[in-house]
């Protein structure tokens, strides 16, 4: 997608350890001119798939799921990563290590609104080593769901998560893809 390339390359700032911001557009302000073209593009993705509801897990994948449903016409549900005194009765729950806070969190989704006649479309702002995507997988395959798919806006090619889940035999639609980045220069690289 050229338009989230570009943006990428005027306003994503590269940092050490292997970090892109994409903050100032993506993930904590958001371009909501830009998610809705995200949300079309994954639409004409995964357009064939019969999607149900759009899964990510929460924060940083809310809006982008949000654009994404409203292009397919179905709902939303996140992931929650603790559980709340508002989620009442059962839960799905998977465990995932967060790559930005180095940190493990148990993933939640209530029973109410995830099951087996639910056909799930994955969204998620980035994707590197692919622990977010296999919590989700998970509590989708504990539901007796059927996955369609992940919708990811940006992926780290440099990071084995992509290429595995995909080894897999698992439908991974990626908006970019980054081959490299450098701190020094702030040079993006990205996959044709």
């Amino acid at each position: 997608m050229e338009l989230l390339k570009e943006r990428i390359r005027k306003d994503g700032k590269v940092k050490d350890g292997n970090v892109l911001k994409v903050d100032s557009f993506l993930n904590h302000q958001i371009d909501v001119k830009l998610l809705e073209e995200i949300g079309k593009e994954f639409k004409r993705l995964f357009g064939n798939e019969e999607v149900t509801k759009v899964l990510t897990i929460e924060a940083s994948g809310i809006g982008i799921a949000v654009e994404t449903a409203r292009a397919f016409g179905v709902p939303v549900v996140f992931a929650k990563k603790s559980k709340t005194k508002n989620i009442a009765g059962e839960v799905y729950t998977s465990k995932v290590m967060s790559y930005t806070h180095g940190r493990e969190y148990d993933i939640i989704v209530s029973k109410d609104f995830l099951g087996p006649e639910d056909r799930v479309l994955i969204v998620d702002d980035f994707l590197a080593n692919g622990a977010a995507l296999e919590g989700l997988i998970q509590l989708i395959k504990d539901a007796g769901a059927t996955l369609c798919g992940c919708g990811i806006v940006i992926e780290k090619g440099f990071q084995p998560g992509g290429e595995e889940l995909r080894k897999r035999g698992i439908n991974i639609q990626s908006l970019a893809i980054v081959d490299s980045m450098d701190p020094a220069t702030g040079e993006i690289c990205f996959r044709d």
